[in-house]
């Protein structure tokens, strides 16, 4: 059974790009697939982001990383980012049809997990 493409998007930063991927990546169900970002000009400071938009939906969020790699757990997979962070790269183990989405990358200066945690006090107008 042949899968559609899982199509990844370029992501901008305000006034440049920041990260580049292929156009579109395909596989068969079942079989492991890498999507791939190039972020040359990342800074040492910044986390990769990695996002999944599944069709008709807004994007959810999947997992950031600084360095290394990570387990990801739905889908199955695991994030492996380059030594000297100018790349990454997202694996898809066990691909099925309800994994065809669009993935992309994104820069940040936190990882996603840091809004997560973070309790904020209520806004108050004085």
């Amino acid at each position: 059974m042949h899968l559609p493409s899982l199509t990844p998007l370029p992501t901008l930063r305000p006034l440049s790009l920041q990260v580049q991927q292929e156009p579109s990546a395909e596989t068969t169900e079942g079989t492991t697939i890498s999507i791939n970002c190039s972020h040359p000009n990342i800074k040492s400071n910044e986390f990769i982001l990695w996002y999944r938009q599944l069709p008709g939906r807004g994007p959810t969020f999947l997992l950031s990383a600084h360095k290394g790699s990570k387990e990801l757990r739905d889908p199955p997979g695991w994030l492996r980012v380059a030594a000297d962070g100018r790349s990454s790269a997202l694996w898809l183990a066990r691909p099925r049809r309800g994994d065809v989405a669009v993935y992309y990358c994104a820069l940040h200066l936190f990882p996603v997990e840091f809004w997560q945690l973070k309790v904020l006090p209520p806004f108050r107008h004085c």
